[in-house]
């Protein structure tokens, strides 16, 4: 029969040594293409971004390739793509996005290079056309500056027929210690050609609570 002071010491050790292997260590696993994304307690994350992106390009490039069916011919004899001009993701939600802004950029980049009907200028090229006009992102909507960076582009081999803006935003609503936060992304384009304008939003809104209860509290759908 184990003695008292042999059970004692045989406890300690163990919880000396999970308590050794929790301290200023991490540990990662690759997830599956079928795993769930992570939902971020205290912000948004992939799992906002992600159907955000893919909604708001969806529709919007899908709408726009109705509107101008018809494809100019290429050098190949080919239906030549509608090239994009897309200048920047613009952050106006309260929380920090932080590494998040430049892959939404590269995740909306690649959803217009994956369509069939539209052509993503390099994003290296619009840079230096941005710093050899000195124009900023935000100055753009002006036709005059619009024109400028287009007539560079053009220039260096990259003909504009689109310019694209993302914009993201958020409203907050708090009730006790819950709070429930609407995330929205906005996509804007504008037709060079004619000057026309397109717009599309996609919304999802997260709860955020203190407990478990929480959610269950809040949102439950038998009470008022």
């Amino acid at each position: 029969m184990m003695r008292r002071r042999d059970w004692l010491f045989g406890f300690s050790t163990v919880s000396l040594f999970l308590g050794s292997g929790c301290r200023g260590h991490q540990y990662g696993h690759l997830l599956q293409p079928t795993d769930k994304n992570l939902v971020g307690s205290h912000e948004a994350g992939a799992e906002v971004f992600d159907p955000l992106v893919d909604e708001a390009v969806a529709k919007l490039l899908a709408r726009q390739e109705e509107a101008w069916p018809e494809c100019p011919v290429g050098p190949d004899g080919l239906p030549a793509k509608k090239s994009i001009c897309f200048v920047c993701v613009e952050n106006k939600m309260a929380e920090d996005i932080g590494d998040f802004k430049d892959q939404l950029y590269e995740q909306i980049d690649s959803r217009i290079l994956e369509s069939n009907a539209f052509q993503p200028i390099s994003r290296r090229m619009i840079d230096a056309a941005l710093v050899e006009t000195r124009l900023r992102p935000d100055s753009l909507m002006v036709p005059d500056n619009m024109r400028l960076l287009s007539s560079v582009l053009q220039r260096d081999g990259a003909p504009v027929d689109y310019f694209l803006y993302a914009k993201l935003t958020s409203g907050t609503t708090k009730r006790n210690t819950s709070t429930q936060r609407d995330y929205l992304l906005t996509l804007e384009m504008v037709n060079l050609h004619n000057g026309s304008y397109d717009k599309q939003s996609s919304e999802i809104r997260k709860g955020y609570h203190k407990t478990a209860m929480g959610q269950a509290w809040n949102y439950n759908p038998f009470k008022r």
